[in-house]
């Protein structure tokens, strides 16, 4: 089990393209989600796969176990999903404080732009770029389980 300590943000503007790598395309359905964890199976750029729970803490910290698996067997998994599919693109940042990813979101959430970092920490208070916007770590309604069932296009006219 690891823990997985991160904060997210809504992104500001485009600021953060210039500093991008390339991006890495991202499918993830939700087979489950309860008040106690979620259960998630992604495919990354139709090439890799991995089913994921994660504890449904809300806040910073929350643990993971991540296991990787055929990506025929997540094809069938998605078929079996609760909500719609997470479509993005995941663009790495470089950051000096942590693992700095943007998420520009299609399909049922396209409009939502979202920046993650990963702590070594809770106590880790990050430089973060003036790209960054509001930050939406405790809001539940940017949780991908939640964006799978409630997607963003339906609700956050206000949020862009």
């Amino acid at each position: 089990m690891s823990k997985e300590i991160e904060r997210k943000f809504l992104v500001a503007n485009d600021g953060w393209r210039a500093q991008a790598r390339s991006g890495k395309r991202l499918r993830q359905a939700y087979l489950a989600a309860t008040g106690a964890a979620a259960i998630r199976v992604r495919i990354a750029d139709d090439a890799v796969a991995f089913l994921t729970i994660k504890s449904a803490t809300p806040g910073m910290s929350r643990d993971e176990f991540e296991y990787e698996i055929p990506v025929a067997d997540a094809e069938a998994m998605l078929a079996m999903r609760v909500g719609e599919i997470i479509e993005k693109v995941r663009y790495a940042i470089p950051c000096d404080d942590g693992d700095l990813t943007v998420d520009v979101f299609s399909g049922a959430n396209a409009g939502l732009v979202m920046a993650e970092i990963e702590l070594a920490s809770e106590d880790v208070v990050p430089a973060l770029p003036d790209w960054i916007g509001d930050e939406i770590t405790r809001d539940r309604r940017f949780y991908n389980a939640n964006l799978a069932e409630c997607p963003f296009g339906s609700w956050a006219t206000d949020a862009r």
